[in-house]
């Protein structure tokens, strides 16, 4: 999952973390250049969906522009880490 807009330097991966945390969700999420936040994830289908509709809000000082969602392979993560 791609997510630009003002989404760097805002606390955006760390709230992304807590809510995926909350939805046991696992992956990773990190800054891009461009200003970009990429993440993958794995979970329930629910929980995915749940989490997309955060990524769309983001954190209170988050601007989301655009969130691109594509399906891959599973990672088999152990957990959800910000990198």
């Amino acid at each position: 999952m791609k997510i630009s807009g003002r989404v760097q330097g805002v606390f955006f991966r760390d709230t992304a973390k807590k809510r995926a945390d909350e939805l046991g969700l696992k992956g990773f999420i990190r800054n891009e250049s461009g200003g970009m936040v990429y993440a993958e994830i794995e979970g329930g289908e629910s929980a995915i969906g749940e989490f997309v509709k955060w990524c769309r809000r983001g954190s209170a000082s988050a601007k989301v522009e655009k969130v691109e969602v594509k399906d891959g392979d599973f990672g088999n993560f152990s957990d959800f880490s910000v990198l």
